[in-house]
């Protein structure tokens, strides 16, 4: 059955579209603060270690001065950051559960659109107070919590076995790319327009996906207007054997599930490095080598294109080594899962040994968070092999985990880098690759690729 304008394709790049849009609404309040908050107010005590000379700034061009500006401090400014992890962590399970009952196409659908409509508001919020920004941002994440399950249980109906790593592939890759696109984009409106233009043109483009996703897509094959017959055939023959028509989910079995909890482990330590990158390693940039990342948008942004250009390629990769090679499921879900969290490992500790060289230090944290992008076909869609009912399920699980690294993690760190030595940076990197270390091994050594027992109708019947 072709790729080409069928169903399943269209709804892997509208689902890329969505969530490109979603991350875009994730990373945009970031960029926006350095504008919303006054210039005295977050300046801390002087910590910069002299280890390397000042690089010099650039001459800054006339830029656009008229947003509203705010005295928060620096603490305050960390709540307001931290509060959409709240948020996220509480819809997780739930939105899993959802999904598997009333199916994942209006979950997705309204957690992006109910995130879009809270970042229209955003502007509002802050002008009520920062109780209000605060309250709007956990909204966002109660909003966000629920789609990446609701995806993965949509995907659990669409995806031919063989083409897993493809289309989950296309439709994740659109997180890293709203994140190129939209780091320099919000700094560009930011600079010349306003800081609420940031907030209101992703959040109006986040309203009309919507539309476009309410009207072109099905929860199911067998519920779709505009699919053909053979590719309804083709996806329902090769998912016959592995879904499961019990209504009751077996919580037990599952939770006592061995390579679940390898992909718990997996997922909570390739989100340990990936937050210690993301948000620390430009500080150490800034306060070690003395040189501001945020002044380069396009240095800020290349890491995540490397991430997208190699979540995609993996993908096709992936599928080929299984479809055409032969190669086991659970041996490519491994090999990718073993390149994706040990590559970004040694970069980390590499990137605390490289003295002054700022050069060196983007190429590594570009090369760390691209390799990163082979996990997408390694344990990120595992929950798909070993339960494809409820896949939306063990996803939500495995994601309330891995949120708690961007919770603690970047805390931990501030509190091991108080005089910010060289000395104290590299242990902040040693943990970070020592925990993805450990969860490597782990899921190399418990996961599986095959559908477990507790997943399919027949065992609820043995079992009764």
């Amino acid at each position: 059955v072709p790729a080409c304008c069928s169903a399943r394709y269209n709804l892997a790049l509208l689902a890329c579209f969505g969530f490109f849009l979603l991350y875009a609404l994730r990373v945009n309040l970031s960029v926006a603060l350095v504008d919303m908050v006054e210039p005295n107010s977050s300046l801390a005590k002087n910590t910069t270690s002299n280890v390397c000379p000042e690089h010099s700034s650039a001459i800054n061009a006339p830029r656009n001065t008229t947003g509203q500006k705010y005295s928060w401090d620096a603490d305050t400014q960390g709540w307001i950051l931290g509060s959409f992890f709240y948020g996220y962590i509480i819809t997780q399970i739930p939105g899993g559960y959802l999904a598997s009952k009333i199916g994942g196409k209006l979950l997705l659908g309204f957690g992006i659109f109910g995130t879009s409509v809270f970042t229209l508001l955003t502007p509002l919020a802050a002008n009520l107070g920062v109780g209000y920004l605060i309250a709007v941002r956990a909204l966002e994440g109660l909003g966000e919590g629920v789609t990446f399950p609701a995806m993965h249980s949509m995907w659990s109906s669409w995806a031919p076995p063989l083409e897993r790593s493809k289309l989950l592939s296309i439709s994740y890759a659109g997180a890293q790319l709203g994140t190129v696109v939209s780091l320099p984009l919000s700094g560009l409106i930011c600079y010349y327009m306003n800081w609420v233009y940031v907030f209101y043109i992703f959040g109006a483009l986040g309203v009309l996906w919507w539309f476009f996703w309410m009207f072109l897509v099905s929860d199911t094959p067998e519920t779709h207007r505009r699919i053909s017959h053979a590719e309804r055939e083709y996806i329902l023959s090769s998912l016959k054997d592995q879904l499961s028509t019990q209504k009751s989910v077996p919580w037990r079995p599952m939770l006592e599930s061995l390579p679940l909890w390898a992909i718990v482990v997996a997922h909570f330590s390739y989100n340990w490095t990936f937050y210690t990158l993301l948000t620390l390693l430009p500080t150490y940039m800034k306060e070690i080598l003395r040189f501001d990342a945020q002044e380069n948008g396009f240095l800020s942004a290349l890491p995540y294109f490397g991430c997208w250009l190699c979540i995609i390629l993996s993908g096709q990769i992936a599928d080929y080594l299984r479809e055409k090679q032969n190669f086991s499921t659970v041996c490519v879900r491994k090999c990718f899962t073993l390149i994706g969290m040990i590559g970004p490992a040694v970069f980390l500790v590499a990137a605390g040994f490289i003295g002054c060289n700022y050069a060196l230090a983007v190429a590594f944290v570009t090369i760390s968070t691209t390799l990163g992008g082979f996990c997408t076909s390694g344990y990120s869609i595992n929950h798909l092999d070993i339960a494809p009912s409820y896949a939306g399920i063990l996803l939500g699980i495995t994601n309330s985990f891995a949120t708690i690294p961007g919770m603690v993690g970047p805390v931990i760190a501030k509190n091991l880098t108080h005089n910010n030595t060289v000395g104290e940076w590299q242990m902040v990197f040693y943990i970070a690759a020592s925990i993805n270390l450990f969860g490597a091994i782990f899921f190399a050594l418990f996961a599986s690729g095959e559908v477990q027992d507790w997943a399919v109708s027949g065992y609820h019947l043995h079992r009764n």
